[in-house]
């Protein structure tokens, strides 16, 4: 059993769902980055997505693409967020920790050395935003060999006839993408988030991951009442940049200011069901 499917079946047997935090690799610097990431799971988190920064992130919002070029101009890149990850892995071994962002990175790479020294690291699962499932198996296969759970993606449009494709060969869980958008423009409707993770569940017996438009602990609260998990991102890089000076340097109190909200996210999902 993987560290995902321990981490879902802990929170089955809890009776709630779980807290995904998102923030990039590097940003604002590899130090404080580092620092942000190692509070995460105490501060409440219960599996970690870390960005890959890429230079054109067409998903993401101003928020995460601004995240990506302070990370890029510190020199962040994939053979150093793998670093980072190993780095974490040596004081938590039980978090499951997932990568996400794009296909240009991992191609340059090399799929099969990335799978690879992924797992090497301690990365549990990898979501490739821009990679549909009619042009994964390239990854899919060395993924697979390799132990790395690859987590697709379905949105408002995914219709019966798309959604087998997109589960066939997925691992891990189900990322339900609740907006049609970039990230961190608008919010996702409770009512149409459980009408869809219904729909999604005949489906897959994965466990279905809700992100994108999701930013209160009391937006987080209503998610966790009909997923698997709530994924939060852009709201905690939006509190990071709040926390930088005007060259982008962290001002002191940064990292705290994050994981408060962190913790404020994980008190709102962990009442959820109550």
């Amino acid at each position: 059993m993987s560290r995902i499917e321990r981490r879902f079946s802990a929170l089955r047997e809890e009776g709630r769902a779980g807290l995904v935090t998102y923030l990039t690799a590097g940003d604002p610097d590899p130090d404080t980055s580092a620092k942000l990431f190692a509070g995460l799971a105490a501060a409440g988190a219960d599996l970690i997505e870390i960005g890959m920064p890429f230079s054109d992130p067409m998903a993401d919002g101003p928020a995460i693409q601004e995240a990506g070029q302070r990370a890029l101009k510190q020199g962040m890149n994939l053979r150093r967020t793998l670093a980072l990850v190993h780095e974490l892995r040596r004081a938590d071994v039980a978090t499951p920790i997932v990568l996400m962002g794009y296909y240009n990175p991992i191609y340059r790479y090399g799929p099969e050395a990335f799978a690879r020294d992924a797992v090497g690291a301690g990365v549990d699962g990898v979501i490739v935003v821009d990679l549909p499932p009619e042009e994964d198996a390239e990854l899919t296969r060395p993924a697979r060999s390799a132990g790395l759970d690859l987590i697709r993606l379905a949105t408002p449009t995914s219709d019966e006839r798309r959604l087998p494709l997109i589960v066939e060969h997925a691992s891990g869980f189900i990322y339900y993408v609740a907006i049609a958008g970039i990230t961190g423009t608008r919010s996702a409707d409770s009512a149409d988030v459980a009408t869809a993770v219904t729909k999604l569940r005949r489906f897959t017996r994965l466990p279905v991951a809700v992100g994108f438009g999701i930013r209160t602990p009391e937006q987080a609260a209503q998610v966790a009442r009909a997923a698997d998990a709530a994924v939060v991102g852009s709201s905690l890089v939006q509190r990071l940049a709040c926390n930088l000076d005007p060259d982008s340097r962290a001002q002191p109190g940064l990292v705290e200011a994050v994981l408060a909200d962190v913790r404020a996210l994980a008190r709102g999902v962990r009442e959820a069901r109550n």
